[in-house]
């Protein structure tokens, strides 16, 4: 008998925690179109030591400014939404939803200019995940109603 995945109904657009980058209530958008996550860097430098990466800008929401440093890191091929090939940083970290932690993947590249810093695809949805376009920011309701 088959064990069922409990699976979690996520709007369009969310608000999430990304505790091994330290930030806190950073507006997500949902792309099912994407396979990896992408998350925006205002600075991201490879030096001998590894990565050094400051995430979103000092205007968005949940900026911290840390420098947060990555020894394990990859270099990936990525076709961006206009489907032009970059390379890019690629580096692992967890997200929270629906007071669970995922694991993924996020790509790091500049997003300034969108609405929304960090974009969570295919492969983080995968994890049990099913999309309601009419919806929003159904995890984040639910954390304020726990935390009440």
């Amino acid at each position: 008998m088959a064990i069922k995945k409990e699976r979690h109904i996520i709007g369009k657009n969310d608000i999430a925690d990304f505790p091994s980058f330290n930030l806190q209530n950073v507006k997500v958008k949902i792309d099912s179109g994407a396979y990896t996550s992408t998350i925006h860097c205002s600075k991201v430098e490879k030096t001998e030591e590894g990565l050094k990466v400051i995430f979103l800008e000092k205007k968005t929401k949940g900026y911290s400014g840390e420098i947060i440093h990555f020894q394990d890191y990859q270099i990936k091929k990525v076709r961006s939404s206009n489907g032009i090939l970059q390379e890019r940083f690629v580096v692992k970290g967890n997200i929270t939803l629906f007071g669970q932690n995922f694991n993924t993947e996020f790509t790091l590249t500049s997003r300034k200019l969108m609405r929304f810093p960090i974009l969570l695809g295919r492969k983080l949805l995968n994890k049990g995940f099913l999309i309601n376009t009419s919806q929003t920011n159904l995890s984040y309701k639910l954390k304020k109603k726990l935390s009440e």
